[in-house]
């Protein structure tokens, strides 16, 4: 942890950011059920005299526009995961439990009092809460504002308020869903050699796939483990009929050094020896990578200047749509992302006191 979360002084504000987070946890915030707690947001930041505030549908942009030469972005989710026995906020000592706490509702607590506190910073600053991010990116409140007013999110950089244990997690992994379909031959049970078994055929690519070493390529300092993990399997029609097909699910998380179209050849790649004429391979779902951005002026101070851990992202967050359209992005909020979605999510004080002193630090003080 950075000297001012050591200290718990001088972090730029009095504000108890661990009460702060305890109330917001108390707003429910399902997937789809954002509205009355948007509401509240756009009541609190409405009445702060040094910003725009624009709402487009359940999604709030809170905007300086002080004709700074450079722009940050602020963003944040707002949603949680369904409730598991642990909807109301409960603090025990330096530590708060409770849905979404960790994800995300200490960041946004952190981008809530930055916005309400700093009304001139050295740069001008975007604050996005954007809905629906815990669902398919189909439903996707960032692809909504994206599509909707590209304009809002203009800037030079953005950090995205994810749980990071207030480190810099740089970049993310990019995904590929896949079915891989094989074909057989129906047959009775009792005359398989009449047939041909799709899924006994299967166990060449599962062997593949439990076979494979992970690639682990280093970029910008950051080691990202890439991953092939097969999910799910169905085939067969009856129990007493030799199966004419089968079908793999698999998951495939790439780093950020290869494009969507690469990850998928060499993922044909690797299962092409197990495959015959009349197999196929399907791309069912996709998310591209993001590269981890850490040349950017902005984000290297972030880094730097407050002697923040710096690791790679290997899972999959917002930060590839904000690379998608141009924005250089990183990943650095409170909380610890290995408990988000548990039923025993909790945050502590320390990382949130250690995400704002570093925000504050680099809003604040010319670089």
């Amino acid at each position: 942890m950075n000297t001012a979360a050591q200290t718990g002084a001088n972090i730029g504000t009095d504000t108890d950011l661990l009460e702060l987070t305890a109330s917001l946890v108390d707003m429910p915030s399902v997937s789809f059920e954002e509205a009355p707690f948007v509401d509240w947001i756009q009541s609190e930041l409405e009445g702060q005299s040094h910003l725009e505030v624009t709402r487009v549908g359940d999604n709030l942009v809170a905007r300086t526009s002080l004709g700074k030469s450079q722009r940050l972005l602020l963003a944040g989710h707002t949603d949680t995961v369904p409730v598991n026995n642990n909807a109301k906020a409960r603090i025990e000592g330096d530590i708060l439990w409770g849905l979404g706490s960790t994800d995300m509702k200490g960041g946004l607590a952190v981008f809530l009092e930055l916005a309400r506190r700093v009304s001139d910073p050295v740069v001008d600053l975007t604050y996005v809460f954007y809905a629906r991010e815990e669902i398919s990116r189909e439903h996707s409140g960032l692809s909504e504002l994206i599509e909707a007013r590209r304009d809002l999110l203009d800037c030079d950089a953005a950090i995205l308020g994810e749980p990071t244990v207030a480190a810099i997690e740089a970049g993310c992994q990019g995904t590929l869903r896949f079915e891989v379909t094989l074909a057989g031959k129906a047959a009775h049970t009792a005359r398989p050699w009449m047939g041909r078994n799709a899924i006994h055929r299967m166990a060449s690519v599962l062997e593949t796939l439990e076979s494979y070493e992970a690639r682990k390529p280093v970029l910008d300092g950051c080691e990202y483990r890439e991953a092939v993990q097969a999910v799910n399997i169905t085939g067969g029609t009856a129990g007493n009929v030799v199966p004419a097909s089968s079908v793999l699910a698999v998951h495939h998380r790439y780093a950020p050094d290869r494009t969507p179209e690469e990850a998928e050849a060499w993922f044909r790649d690797l299962l092409a020896p197990c495959l015959e004429d009349g197999d196929t391979i399907e791309v069912i779902d996709g998310s591209p990578a993001c590269p981890p951005s850490l040349s950017h002026p902005l984000l290297r101070r972030l880094m730097t200047e407050n002697d923040l851990e710096m690791r790679a992202k290997l899972g999959w967050t917002d930060v590839a749509q904000f690379a998608e359209i141009g924005i250089p992005a990183t990943n650095f909020g409170p909380g610890d992302p290995t408990i988000a979605h548990t039923r025993d999510e909790h945050c502590e004080r320390w990382t949130l006191d250690s995400a704002y002193a570093a925000l504050y630090n680099l809003v604040t003080t010319d670089g």
